[in-house]
């Protein structure tokens, strides 16, 4: 059973920085696509940023050249590394592996 557990939220100011982790039990980890999505309230669940096994990115418009996604295979961890947080970011954000696990959430909020 694959769980994922994220890690680095909080609360920061507009123009501010996070980095969130997501480490993954199991041995699936280096084959799978992992993603992160958020959700704030009353808004849909959407994709912020994904990397495939190979290294392949991709990023919401919303979040182009302020967030990076990576992910180091020999910690079984995917990163979000988030610079000039704008109160917009503001959500829940959830790990995903190939859209089938998630993580439990962790709250990121974005106010002065």
């Amino acid at each position: 059973q694959v769980q994922l557990v994220e890690s680095g939220g909080g609360l920061v100011q507009p123009g501010g920085s996070l980095r969130l982790s997501c480490a993954a039990s199991g041995s699936m980890f280096r084959i799978s696509f992992m993603g992160w999505y958020r959700q704030a309230p009353g808004k849909q669940r959407e994709l912020v940023a994904g990397i495939t096994s190979g290294g392949s990115t991709n990023y919401a418009d919303s979040v182009k050249g302020r967030f990076t996604i990576s992910r180091d295979n020999a910690k079984n961890t995917v990163y979000l590394q988030m610079n000039s947080l704008r109160p917009e970011d503001t959500a829940v954000y959830y790990c995903t592996m190939s859209n089938n696990y998630w993580g439990q959430g962790t709250q990121v909020t974005v106010s002065s």
